[in-house]
């Protein structure tokens, strides 16, 4: 990628050589071919390598997204491994009404990524679905009441699945490292009549309150969704969207 960064700008700069040429000897025919043959061949470079990082950077991004989706996978695998080994202990034990609880735990837990699956919005899906697999000190805990489609309800589903975004980002580059449990995040959605609304509920410390709040007005101003109100205690924020559609 620098390779071919180099050599646009390479390719571009060189034009000044003939440029400054004709600017001197402005009567040379010759020169004035040879800038508009130099001028030609360099905006060809220039081309040509702007779609060879357009390319690559495609490549990489293709990559990084398969990457993420083995991850995720492989998160969800180990979890399912893990409730099948429960459940095989149970039956061996014959505890019959651990084996039934432990059913309905998993039954409560696909019915809730059932509903996650249903948000409308790919980005929004695929971030928590893989949120495990980039950090390690913040667990985020996803609940939707009722059904909630946001390309159904609302026209700016796109940005309000940002907002969502940004603003559980802030709370996990604010989190305190810790050697113990890692920080808790629960986001609530819900739609109640005209509105959708978002509920975050967080346990743990920050490092620098005041750079959060800071940080979650920058990413709420001018978004869809915004505070009920101002003055929330900073482990507790309710944000409410406007429906347009």
């Amino acid at each position: 990628m620098e390779r071919l960064t180099t050599a646009k700008y390479f390719a571009a700069g060189s034009v000044l050589l003939p440029f400054m040429a004709v600017l001197v000897w402005p009567s040379k025919v010759w020169l004035l071919a040879i800038f508009l043959l130099w001028l030609i061949v360099a905006a060809w470079i220039w081309i040509r390598a702007e779609r060879k990082e357009q390319a690559e950077r495609l490549t990489q991004t293709i990559e990084s997204m398969q990457a993420l989706a083995a991850r995720t996978l492989n998160h969800h695998r180990h979890d399912w491994m893990n409730d099948l080994q429960v459940l095989f202990g149970y039956i061996r034990l014959q505890k019959q009404d651990k084996t039934i609880e432990y059913v309905e735990k998993i039954r409560e837990r696909m019915a809730n990524e059932s509903s996650i699956a249903k948000l409308g919005v790919p980005s929004l899906i695929s971030f928590i679905q893989s949120f495990r697999t980039v950090t390690n000190s913040l667990q985020l805990q996803v609940s939707i009441k009722g059904d909630v489609c946001l390309n159904e309800c609302a026209e700016d589903s796109g940005k309000i699945a940002q907002t969502l975004i940004h603003t559980i980002n802030a709370y996990r580059f604010a989190v305190k490292p810790d050697f113990g449990d890692p920080a808790v995040l629960r986001m609530e959605l819900w739609r109640d009549g005209d509105a959708v609304y978002a509920s975050f509920y967080y346990q743990g410390e920050f490092v620098n309150e005041e750079q959060w709040k800071q940080k979650i007005k920058q990413q709420l101003h001018g978004a869809p969704l915004q505070p009920v109100s101002f003055e929330q205690p900073f482990n507790t924020l309710l944000l409410k969207a406007e429906m347009r559609a």
